[in-house]
């Protein structure tokens, strides 16, 4: 053990900070003895620096080094996993704060705190040969004239997307950068963004995350990334430039690159839970540091987790330790990393001050006082596995709307009705008008990563994941998906053509409804994961993009779907309760086939399965969806435009044609006609 320096330090920002006489090592614990930060030279060898210093909890000090030291924490203490105290110095623990990692963490004992036979025992064997290191990395960046394009909601299209699938055989990205973030940043993944009409990529978690032993014994890996262990590191297996630090550079030029193109960074953010599991789990960071003040435990059984996440563990929001390293995170990536917004991952446990999820939690009310986060995208995922929160979060929030997938899924599958269909159309009021909230509060989405496409929606009645190697259990079993017919691939034309119109139809109502739409990325290409709604695990031809087998009609039909949103303000981000009597634009009409407004038995009808809905009137551009999900054609009788004559604006029936001056309209049968009168 070298002398300790002599040097002052500070016990903030946690973590560790450059200065001229070396580095400031912070790292808060609060039931720790000692901590050592151990510092190894490009042989891997070796050496301990005891933090000598100590405000309140935080064991601070001085240590020699500078951009590129590899380092990792040793922490003394008490190893009392039935208190809830898991502290083993033989574990080289990474420092929460870690701006980047390098290498990656096997799976043998000698991760794990404890002897596989008995969890209460202590292991002392090294972990330091079998997982990776903190590197110190240079912090500044030149990022020129790079400017935020701070989209508004009411004018925004999320496009969920994955690093690594997006381009990993990309043709016209060069092969030594495709599936990295230097590939997403390259002008082909650009303009193929810029050319859809979307405004923001959100991304799949790219905080550095752990691959899980029991994929890796099936030759599988974790592809989706929900399994962090670092919140300040970008996933080094996604960087170009290899992972001593480079890829924090790597990560910036994406985001100057897509903001210069206008399109924004939103991050799918796993604060709920980490890579350390429940108390089998292996000792990483968190747990050998403080297990108790960064995860919840069973009040009466502190060796146990209070787990509401489904993975072993849940970060402790009720502890200002588990808070400070959320928020420290959350403010890193706006400021250092210039992101636009958060995706939060089973927000609802974040909520749980005390247990139960609350409006009132300190995790809410610290966001919404933050001056940093004030001006970012706030996207919750508002479930968790002990409860569903669609319609709780506060006004400042917008949800990923899951009563949209699946009323939306249902009506086009044939068993839903138009009253659930009107209200996911018109911005889901019966979820969020009542507490005076926004249409713009939901995120639209009939489809996201855990799931369908939107191709294999339409392509099967029944999860097809046996490539998971969990005997096709794994995966949810109620899609509320249609084959249209024939389950998987087929050569019957009108199969296909049935398919191709639902696509559409599906794609239509998306992105006409009023809200934030998300579309999956590789919908509008037609992507295919043959049936596995469960591909988290597909790190493969499975899960990348196939760019070899575009469907490029649709991808032209996504496109013109977008151009016709951007074009129509009154597609976007408004209550509509009018019934345009008095000349309010804000008015909608809605009719059965037979022009004659709809009734309460009409809405509530569930065979009755066409009707049109107008969206705005004089003084504005209107639309007029003709909506039929019935198997034979519908003549509609149409409602007078209330500005020029209606045109044709989209239909997904590639057969439909409309007249001038249209009075009545034949809708071929499952299919969507979108008018326009401008």
């Amino acid at each position: 053990m070298e002398n300790p320096s002599a040097v002052r330090s500070t016990p903030y920002p946690l973590g560790v900070s450059l200065r001229r006489d070396g580095l400031n090592v912070a790292v808060y614990s609060e039931t720790a003895d000692a901590v050592d930060v151990a510092v190894f030279d490009d042989a891997g060898r070796e050496t301990r620096h005891r933090l000598t210093e100590r405000s309140g909890h935080v064991f601070h000090g001085t240590v020699p080094g500078g951009v590129g030291t590899r380092y990792g924490l040793r922490v003394h203490g008490e190893w009392e996993p039935a208190e809830g105290r898991r502290h083993n110095s033989a574990k080289l623990l990474l420092d929460p704060y870690a701006r980047a990692v390098e290498g990656q963490w096997g799976s043998g004992e000698e991760t794990f705190g404890h002897r596989f036979a008995d969890p209460l025992q202590r292991n002392d064997d090294d972990s330091a040969p079998s997982v990776p290191r903190g590197v110190v990395v240079e912090e500044s960046f030149d990022w020129g004239d790079d400017r935020a394009p701070r989209t508004p909601l009411e004018d925004s299209v999320v496009y969920e997307v994955h690093v690594k699938g997006f381009t990993k055989t990309h043709p016209d990205v060069p092969e030594e950068i495709r599936g990295t973030y230097a590939g997403l940043a390259h002008p082909a993944a650009v303009e193929h963004l810029t050319a859809l009409g979307v405004t923001a990529v959100e991304l799949l978690p790219v905080h550095q995350f752990v691959q899980d032993s029991h994929l890796s014994e099936k030759g599988l890996r974790n592809y989706w990334g929900y399994n962090s262990i670092g919140f300040f590191a970008p996933h080094n297996e996604y960087s170009a430039s290899g992972d001593g630090g480079t890829q924090v550079a790597e990560f910036k030029e994406m985001v100057k690159a897509l903001h210069a193109a206008g399109l924004e960074v939103i991050l799918d953010v796993v604060y709920n839970h980490t890579a350390e599991g429940n108390h089998m789990g292996p000792t990483l960071s968190l747990k050998g540091i403080d297990n108790g003040s960064y995860y919840r435990v069973v009040d009466e059984e502190p060796e146990n987790y209070f787990d509401t996440t489904g993975t072993g563990n849940s970060l402790n929001v009720s502890h200002p330790a588990a808070l400070q390293l959320i928020l420290d995170s959350l403010r890193y990536w706006v400021t250092e990393m210039h992101v636009d917004g958060f995706r939060f991952d089973l927000a609802t446990t974040l909520t749980r001050q005390w247990g139960d999820a609350h409006v009132h939690s300190a995790f809410l009310d610290i966001i919404h006082q933050d001056p940093v986060l004030a001006p970012v995208k706030l996207i919750a995922e508002p479930w968790d596995t002990q409860g569903y929160q669609v319609g709780g979060f506060p006004a400042r929030w917008s949800e990923w709307n899951g009563r949209y997938r699946d009323d939306v899924r249902d009506f086009w599958r044939g068993q839903g009705t138009l009253g659930a269909l009107t209200q996911r159309l018109t911005g889901s009021p019966d979820v969020y008008e009542a507490d005076r909230r926004s249409p713009l509060c939901s995120v639209n989405f009939i489809t996201a990563h855990d799931g369908f496409t939107l191709a294999d929606l339409t392509a099967y009645d029944e999860k097809h994941n046996e490539a998971n190697g969990e005997g096709n259990n794994d995966g949810e079993s109620d899609n509320r998906s249609w084959n249209c017919g024939a389950e998987g691939p087929t050569d019957d034309e009108g199969v296909l053509a049935l398919r191709a119109r639902q696509q559409r139809n599906l794609l239509t109502t998306l992105l006409l409804s009023q809200g934030v739409p998300m579309i999956l990325g590789g919908d509008e290409l037609g992507r295919s994961q043959g049936g596995n709604n469960n591909a988290y695990c597909q790190d493969d031809e499975i899960s990348w993009f196939d760019w070899a087998a575009v469907d490029t009609a649709l991808l032209e039909y996504t496109r013109d779907l977008l151009r016709l949103r951007r074009e129509t303000p009154a597609l976007r981000g408004r209550w509509y309760r009018g019934d345009g009597q008095d000349g309010s634009e804000d008015m909608v009409l809605s009719l059965r086939a037979d022009g004659q407004p709809m009734t309460e038995e009409d809405w509530a009808d569930p065979v009755a399965k066409a009707y049109a809905l107008q969206f705005g009137a004089t003084g504005s551009t209107a639309v007029l969806l003709l909506v039929n999900a019935a198997d034979t054609p519908v003549e509609f009788g149409v409602p007078a435009a209330p500005r020029s004559p209606w045109r044709l604006a989209m239909s997904s029936d590639p057969d439909q044609e409309v007249g001038r001056d249209v009075e009545t309209l034949l809708v071929g049968p499952h299919s969507t006609t979108v008018l326009r009168s401008a």
